[in-house]
C-alpha cells in the first residue's frame, strides 16, 4: 500500500461531512464551466436554512445549481459570477447573480492579491493516479491560484473526468486536499454547438478571406466562430496552430480534418493550448490523455506577452454593439448583462501585438427585440447602459454580413465612414445624419 493510498483513505468523507466545514460568511470558490459539483452542490443546498451570507464565486455555468433552487430569493447564498452563460442569465433575471468585471488573464492575480478572503475551494477532479495526483480535467483556468489561496480544499471525484495534459496547473496533489468526496460517475456537461445561421456563415466567409496557412487560431464563443471552424475544416488551409482561451468542438473538427498541426508555432509547438473546454463528449474524449492538448492557467493562455509570441495569432470574437468611434460592447444589451468581458480584450490585444497577427470583431448588423422591432448593432453612440469591452484604439477588423473593415490608424470620420459602410442598408442614412451631429462626418464622404 502506497503512502498516497493511506492518505487518500484518511481524507475520504461523506458529502455532508465535507460541507459541514462551511460557516456563515464564508467565500467559496465554486463551479466554473465543465468543473461542476453535482454531489457537493446538493449537500450544500441541504444546509441552506442554517447558513447566511455565503458568497459563491462561479462562472460559465453548464449545469443548474441546487443552491440556487434551495435559495431562490438569495437570502443565504450570493452568486458572484465572472462570466454569464444562459444558466447564469436566468439567475440574474431572478435577481440572484452579480457580475465581476474582469480581464480574464488577471483572475489568478485577483485571487492572490485582491480577494480579502477565500475560505473554501470546492473542485471536481479525476480519480487519483499512482503518484497522488488528481487531474482537473478540462478546466484549469484559475484553480491553481485558488488552491494556493484557499484555507480548505474539498475535492469531489468524478470517475468520468477526462485526464487533461498540461501545461501546468492542471493537477492537485493529495497532500493539498483536506476532504475527498467519492462522487462516482456523473458524466461531463454536454454543450452542443448551435447550428450557425446563414448570416453567421456569411460573416465567417469574410474572415476566411483573411486567413492563411500557419495562422494560430483563437475562437470565441458563439455560432459564428463555430461556423468559421467548420469552414476551416473544409478548406485547404494547413499547419494551423491553436492558442486559445476556450476549447470547443470545432477545434476537434479542424484537427480531424488535418488543418491543425501546430508546426508553425513559436511556443508550445505542436500543442493545442487552452485554459478551459466545454462542448460535447467528442471534445472531452479528444482531450482525454491526449499529449497534443495542453491545458494551462489563464494567466498563461491569455497573457498578451505570451500569446503574442506566436506569429500570425488570429483572434475571432463576437460582439453585441459598436459605436461609430469603434468602441465595442460584447457584454450587455443596454444595462442587461448577457455574458461578460472574458478574455476578448486579452486576445484583441495579443493578436495585434503578434507578428502578422489579426483580430476580428464579428456581429450581425441588426437584432430584433421581443416586440419584433429591428435595431442596428452599429450605432452613433453605445446604447444607454452598455459597457465598453474593447476600447476604440484596440479594435482592428470589424465584420458584419455586409463586409469587413479595418479601423486601425483611421481618424474618427474615417471610422464612421467605414462602419456605416457595413451597417444594414436600412440604417445607413440615419447613421450619417447622427455622425454629422457628432461632427465626425466629413463633407464629401461616401460609404
Amino acid at each position: 500500500m502506497s503512502t498516497w493510498t493511506e492518505e487518500y483513505r484518511k481524507k475520504v468523507v461523506s458529502p455532508e461531512q465535507a460541507v459541514s466545514v462551511v460557516k456563515s460568511g464564508d467565500w467559496i470558490m465554486y463551479s466554473f464551466a465543465a468543473n461542476t459539483l453535482p454531489v457537493l452542490d446538493a449537500a450544500l443546498a441541504r444546509r441552506t436554512p442554517e447558513l447566511k451570507d455565503i458568497h459563491l464565486f462561479a462562472g460559465v455555468s453548464m449545469r443548474p445549481h441546487a443552491v440556487i433552487k434551495a435559495d431562490p430569493k438569495g437570502e443565504h447564498f450570493t452568486w458572484d459570477c465572472v462570466h454569464f452563460s444562459a444558466i447564469d442569465r436566468k439567475y440574474d433575471e431572478m435577481g440572484r447573480a452579480f457580475y465581476l468585471p474582469l480581464r480574464y488573464s488577471e483572475v489568478p492575480r485577483y485571487i492572490s492579491e485582491n480577494f480579502i478572503q477565500l475560505d473554501v475551494l470546492m473542485i471536481q477532479v479525476s480519480p487519483m493516479d499512482k503518484h497522488g495526483n488528481f487531474n482537473l480535467g478540462p478546466t484549469i483556468s484559475h484553480y491553481r491560484a485558488s488552491a494556493d489561496k484557499a484555507k480548505i480544499i474539498i475535492a469531489e471525484i468524478n470517475e468520468d473526468m477526462p485526464i487533461a495534459h498540461g501545461g501546468y496547473g492542471n493537477t492537485l496533489h493529495i497532500s493539498e486536499i483536506d476532504y475527498l468526496i467519492e462522487g462516482g460517475h456523473h458524466g461531463m456537461p454536454q454543450v452542443p454547438a448551435l447550428e450557425p445561421a446563414a448570416v453567421d456563415q456569411k460573416i465567417a466567409r469574410y474572415v476566411m478571406e483573411k486567413l492563411k496557412d500557419g495562422d494560430c487560431i483563437q475562437l470565441g464563443i458563439g455560432t459564428m466562430p463555430n461556423a468559421l471552424g467548420s469552414m476551416i475544416a473544409k478548406s485547404d488551409l494547413k499547419d494551423l496552430g491553436v492558442h486559445t482561451e476556450m476549447l470547443v468542438d470545432s477545434y476537434v473538427e479542424m484537427f480531424e480534418a488535418g488543418r491543425i498541426t501546430g508546426r508553425k508555432k513559436q511556443i508550445d509547438r505542436g500543442r493545442i493550448v487552452y485554459t478551459f473546454a466545454g462542448g460535447t463528449q467528442k471534445l472531452y474524449d479528444f482531450i482525454d490523455n491526449n499529449p497534443q492538448a495542453a491545458g494551462y492557467p489563464v494567466d498563461y493562455t491569455n497573457n498578451r506577452a505570451i500569446a503574442s509570441m506566436n506569429d500570425n495569432l488570429v483572434s475571432i470574437n463576437n460582439a453585441l454593439e459598436i459605436d461609430l468611434s469603434g468602441q465595442v460592447c460584447s457584454e450587455t444589451v443596454g444595462p442587461r448583462i448577457i455574458s461578460g468581458a472574458g478574455g476578448q480584450l486579452d486576445f484583441v490585444d495579443a493578436a495585434y501585438n503578434s507578428k502578422g497577427g489579426r483580430s476580428f470583431i464579428c456581429m450581425e448588423s441588426t437584432f430584433t427585440d421581443r416586440e419584433g422591432k429591428k435595431h442596428s448593432r452599429i450605432n452613433p453612440l453605445l446604447s444607454a447602459g452598455a459597457v465598453v469591452t474593447d476600447t476604440r484604439p484596440m479594435v482592428q477588423y470589424v465584420v458584419t454580413e455586409y463586409g469587413i473593415v479595418n479601423l486601425k490608424g483611421l481618424t474618427t470620420w474615417q471610422r464612421a465612414e467605414k462602419l456605416i459602410s457595413i451597417a444594414h442598408p436600412d440604417f445607413r442614412e440615419k447613421l450619417i445624419q447622427e455622425a454629422q451631429k457628432l461632427k465626425i462626418w466629413r463633407t464629401g464622404s461616401t460609404y
